[in-house]
């Protein structure tokens, strides 16, 4: 892989896909930083999961069996769709061998030198093998090289970290704004001030998959507190993580041997900052630190040691052009290009030095290119030869001799370049294999600075954007008194943002139907509470003047109004299946938010689906929502369910018109300000005047003699037999049919379902 190609804040993953009725699985492997991922994605035809956790991975390369493309309900119901939901990444097909259960396993023990799969605890998950060894399969094919670096395998669990699917990310902006620009970060953006490669990576990792673990997010909660408290260690720390190398893909160039000299240099100086960090860790006298980051240890101080007496301090790229190896490393080394860079002096010396033991003060050394380096005697001093000189050739006034010296010394110099570089790359090839033992501890040292990295940097957002360390209790409650939306408030600035209390529970506040018209803030209040659980339960502090938390399964959101035509589905197909999988999915620790659901059909069908959900989830699910609609109608339902409130996005009416207050209050509005905000986005002014007009002749209930508004000057129609689409007449066999459904006792997808029936049925 070229670095430069490489998003030093991104991973680079590679992934693989096996699907089975009996148990599907995908594996992903970052092949610059060594991790290595696999995941159980159920039993059955669960391809919106597996698309789903697909899209959240984000890899860059997608694999799958090459029988997939021709087996027609595969290709059409999995690979199309991952086609659909990333379409910039590269999908290939490959042999159907690879990822046979046998050939898999035993590439997967080939790999990891184990004779049983059960170490790596994969040992009966035969759909996870199969992914896993096809993709190992697949990127020895390509690679061509070893991968010592890939060491270990980590099971992504769903029992340990909060579910948020690839839709919640996307609309919430966890880790990419829909607008790829500075001015509009995503929740990453506003987090990161981490100073290191891996930190960042580390991060986005977090916000992606925040943890469900008490114990676990306190802890990082205490080291972000510390950190506050103590900010001159941080900062110190935080100077030694800016001059340390994204050790992580050093270890992947290390591991697959396509490291070089300078990046050995790097992986020193990165080594030598965690020495100090470790002494900076110590002097603190925090426990809490040093229980968790002290880095270094006997075997990464051999590292450095082996760096250091080996590699040159500004070594060239190339590790086959020399001059990467210090010549004292190894004295025939030394010798060589000694005898190369000084051939003129020792010529000079061996020329006196001989002059001496023969007398001769004419005798000189010299070189041609047909008979290399010779010693020449005139005719006349011949007599004083010296028995060890050989003769070589005859000349008309002298005779030219080699010694033995001057023999090896010929050998050693003619070609030293090329001796050099052979040399200097076989030491160099030895001192990889020996560092590459200790590629794990590397490993290891890496993650604990990239999580430290990650830590300090959610201190200083805390610091710079006044978070609070929220609270994480048990049951069901949340309590956030002031919160504020992280991304909304750093583009309009802290004194600008007007912040807004939230108390849910799982009893008599468990859901939140929240009336009022559109720019006044409901899609962002809902938003900035999903966003707080996600800091909270990532680790970070929060934007709020107090935040009581319990811990969160799952964040479903069913928000905006992306339009999916490119994939033959209609913006209300769309909205109806993601409702649909929140229903289905939710439990009572989950978190929904659900921004004006119906809207995209008729307001009778509309009002109708919003009520059906609403009493759902309040007697099946039980799960904390907030619901924004603009159908007035559903605030009724907080007269029947108990677990309902009514709550309003304050509004101040001046007649010709309003100011958003952005402040949410309890009770319902039956006005939904739309003209008057079709006015501040800029309709004519004509249009406006008739949208008056027609308001209030809907307000004055001017209807046709068949019940429809009268909007127009027209004359009336004789109202013709057509029946509408869900009328039914008196002898309908469809209306005896629907009669029979116990709608009660049934999902939505089984309500679907029977529609379905039914049309095909009768049509």
């Amino acid at each position: 892989l070229e670095e430069a190609a490489l998003d030093k804040k991104s991973n680079n993953f590679i992934l693989s896909v096996y699907f089975s009725p009996g148990g599907s699985a995908i594996a992903y492997i970052d092949v610059s930083t060594g991790e290595f991922y696999v995941m159980d994605a159920g039993t059955g035809e669960n391809y919106d999961r597996i698309v789903d956790e697909i899209e959240k991975v984000m890899p860059v390369e997608v694999i799958v069996p090459e029988s997939y493309l021709s087996d027609k309900f595969l290709n059409d119901n999995l690979v199309n769709r991952i086609r659909g939901s990333l379409r910039r990444i590269f999908i290939n097909p490959c042999g159907d061998w690879g990822f046979n259960a046998d050939a898999a396993a035993e590439k997967l023990k080939e790999h990891f030198k184990t004779v049983s799969l059960e170490s790596l605890g994969i040992e009966s998950k035969h759909g996870i093998i199969s992914a896993a060894g096809g993709l190992l399969a697949y990127i020895y094919d390509t690679q061509k090289t070893v991968l010592r670096h890939i060491n270990r395998i980590r099971t992504v669990s769903s029992e340990s970290i909060m579910q948020l699917d690839a839709v919640s990310l996307r609309n919430l902006e966890v880790v990419d704004s829909e607008i790829k620009n500075v001015e509009y970060p995503s929740l990453f953006d506003v987090l990161d001030f981490t100073k290191t490669a891996m930190g960042s990576r580390k991060m986005k990792n977090w916000l992606k998959m925040p943890l469900t673990d008490t114990e676990l997010i306190e802890k990082r909660h205490d080291i972000t507190e510390y950190f506050i408290s103590f900010p001159e260690i941080r900062e110190n720390i935080r100077e030694m993580l800016g001059e340390i190398s994204d050790m992580e893909r050093i270890s992947g160039k290390l591991g697959s041997s396509g490291i070089n000299g300078r990046d050995l240099v790097s992986l020193k100086k990165a080594l030598r900052r965690a020495e100090m960090m470790d002494g900076i860790i110590k002097k603190s006298g925090s426990e809490l630190l040093a229980e968790k980051f002290i880095c270094m240890n006997e075997n990464l101080g051999r590292v450095i040691e082996i760096i250091s007496s080996s590699i040159m301090d500004e070594p060239p790229i190339g590790i086959k052009d020399g001059g990467v190896i210090k010549p004292e490393y190894d004295e025939d080394l030394k010798k060589i290009i000694d005898i190369s860079k000084n051939g003129k002096k020792w010529i000079a010396q061996l020329q006196e030095k001989e002059r001496k033991r023969t007398g001769i003060s004419s005798l000189k050394v010299g070189y041609t290119s047909v008979f290399g380096y010779y010693i020449e005697i005139s005719r006349a001093n011949l007599k004083n030869t010296p028995e060890d000189y050989i003769r070589k050739q005859t000349l008309v006034n002298a005779e030219r001799f080699i010694t033995p010296d001057l023999k090896e010394y010929e050998s050693m110099v003619l070609g030293a370049q090329e001796k050099i570089k052979a040399m200097e790359y076989e030491i160099f090839r030895k001192i990889r294999e020996e560092l590459e033992n200790y590629i794990p501890e590397i490993q290891k040292t890496a993650a604990k600075i990239a999580e430290l990295d990650c830590l300090a940097s959610f201190a200083v957002a805390a610091e710079r954007n006044n978070y609070v360390r929220p609270v994480i209790l048990g049951g069901g409650a949340m309590d956030i008194k002031n919160g504020r939306h992280p991304v909304v408030e750093k583009n309009i600035g802290y004194n600008e943002f007007i912040s807004n209390d939230c108390f849910m529970d799982i009893k008599e506040n468990m859901i939140m139907v929240i009336t009022g018209p559109n720019m006044a803030g409901k899609s962002t209040y809902m938003r900035q509470t999903a966003l707080i659980v996600i800091m909270a339960q990532a680790g970070s502090f929060v934007p709020a003047d107090s935040a009581r938390i319990s811990v969160t399964d799952r964040i479903f959101t069913r928000v905006g109004a992306a339009d999916y035509l490119a994939r033959g589905q209609s913006t209300f197909m769309v909205e109806m299946i993601e409702t649909a999988n929140i229903l289905n999915n939710a439990t009572e620790k989950s978190l929904i938010i659900l921004d004006e659901v119906g809207r995209g059909t008729s307001t009778f069908d509309g009002v109708s689906i919003a009520w059906a959900i609403t009493e759902y989830i309040h007697n099946r699910i039980r799960a904390k929502t907030l619901f924004a609609t603009h159908y007035f109608e559903l605030t009724e339902t907080a007269e029947l369910l108990e677990g309902v409130k009514n709550y309003s996005i304050q509004v101040k009416d001046y007649g010709d018109r309003i100011v958003f207050m952005r402040k949410i209050v309890r009770g319902s509005t039956d006005r939904s300000y739309g003209i008057h905000v079709a006015k501040l986005a800029g309709l004519p002014e004509e249009s406006v005047q008739r949208a008056r007009e027609v308001l209030k002749s809907l307000e004055e209930a001017n209807y046709t003699k068949d019940g429809k508004p009268k909007l127009g000057g027209a004359p009336e129609k004789e109202a013709d037999n057509q029946l509408g689409l869900f009328d039914v007449g008196g002898d309908s066999k469809i209306g005896a049919e629907l009669k029979k459904i116990d709608i009660n006792n049934m999902t939505p997808v089984e309500a679907l379902q029977k529609l379905v029936e039914i049309i095909k049925k009768y049509s």
